[in-house]
């Protein structure tokens, strides 16, 4: 395997566990990592508009994370801090709110469509005040799904990294693919001086996978997305519901985070989009006002064309795969269950029909 971020260290920990030999091959902390900047949610609401079959592979994620997490931590002793309260997006104005109330109205009808029900309410102010007494007065509605919830990218990523050597799988860093050759049946992957040779071969690398998946007959067209990240100083307890762009730790600081630019492999912060971010924060939660900010970072997401994953077997080099999506934390269980059962050579998840490379090149 190739890339140590949370998709492949998931994709890993499932293999492992399932009783593959697994190696994975980490580029190293120089790398581009999305993991760096990842928000923490498990988060269905608004995803797959337009497209159904994301909605749907989302929730069943959703669904399956509190196994999930419970076995990662029997097997790594590390609490993931997993809460699934439901989660709130909050609105500011009332074409927010419309537009919102739309998308997901049209959104539940395209999975009803599909023979799913998909859960959610529109909140008026009021309502969204009884759940979240600390809201602004600016806060005119929000939409809720039940289905939402958040847990620690840090804990997350330790704990996977934690299972997989525990399950006798292995994981070498600084290891930056030079090459792939695949011949007689066999991947021969070039580290520098070193070459691995494994049957099978799956790419999780983010960015990289744009290199290396033609290295095997694959297409990953992915590009950077950089979004930047606010951390204050610890609080007393007041938010007890995640929303899509402030949280409260399990550890009572306050993440703060709602951009998305296009300024290539740009990972680092500017005063004026965090001022931004952080304006808007207050207006949601007034109480943060006056907190201290203590960290700040940027880093880039994966992104494809139409920002959905991309999950394909080469038909070129038989036993090669590419996985790349956006959404690692939610789709964690995804990755290290019914997608390990593909790879292994099992029935391809309906859903993944859906994520072809090929809808590129229509």
């Amino acid at each position: 395997m190739i890339g140590g971020g949370v998709v492949g260290l998931s994709i890993a920990y499932g293999l492992a566990k399932a009783g593959e030999r697994v190696r994975l091959l980490d580029e190293g902390d120089d790398a581009f990592r999305a993991a760096r900047g990842n928000f923490g949610l498990v988060w269905v609401q608004g995803k797959g508009a337009g497209k159904p079959a994301y909605a749907l592979w989302s929730m069943a994620a959703s669904k399956l994370w509190p196994d999930f997490a419970s076995d990662l931590e029997e097997i790594a002793g590390v609490s993931l801090q997993l809460s699934q309260p439901g989660g709130l997006a909050l609105c500011l104005d009332e074409i927010e709110l419309e537009k919102r109330s739309d998308m997901m109205a049209q959104l539940a009808a395209d999975v009803a469509a599909m023979g799913e029900a998909y859960p959610y309410d529109i909140l008026r102010a009021n309502a969204v005040r009884e759940l979240c007494p600390h809201v602004g007065p600016d806060v005119v509605g929000a939409s809720f799904c039940p289905l939402d919830g958040h847990v620690s990218p840090l804990r997350l990523l330790r704990a996977l990294t934690a299972a997989l050597l525990a399950l006798g799988g292995e994981l070498q860093t600084g290891r930056h693919v030079d090459s792939i050759e695949y011949r007689d049946a066999e991947f021969r992957i070039h580290t520098g001086g070193t070459i691995h040779v494994a049957a099978k071969l799956v790419l999780a690398a983010g960015l990289g996978n744009a290199g290396l998946a033609p290295m095997v007959g694959l297409a990953a067209p992915v590009k950077p997305v950089r979004g930047q990240v606010l951390i204050s100083e610890r609080v007393a307890p007041f938010l007890e519901w995640p929303t899509g762009s402030v949280r409260q730790t399990g550890d009572g600081g306050v993440q703060i985070g709602e951009s998305k630019e296009d300024v290539g492999f740009d990972d680092g912060t500017t005063m004026a989009e965090l001022s931004r971010i952080a304006e808007r924060a207050a207006r949601m939660f007034p109480v943060l006002a006056g907190v201290n900010i203590v960290r700040t970072w940027g880093a880039l997401r994966v992104m494809t064309p139409d920002g959905y994953p991309i999950y394909q077997a080469s038909t070129e080099c038989p036993g090669a795969f590419v996985a790349t999506c956006h959404s690692g934390v939610t789709l964690a269980a995804q990755h290290a269950g019914p997608l390990v059962g593909w790879i292994k050579g099992g029935a391809e998840p309906a859903a993944l029909a859906s994520f072809k490379a090929e809808r590129f090149h229509v």
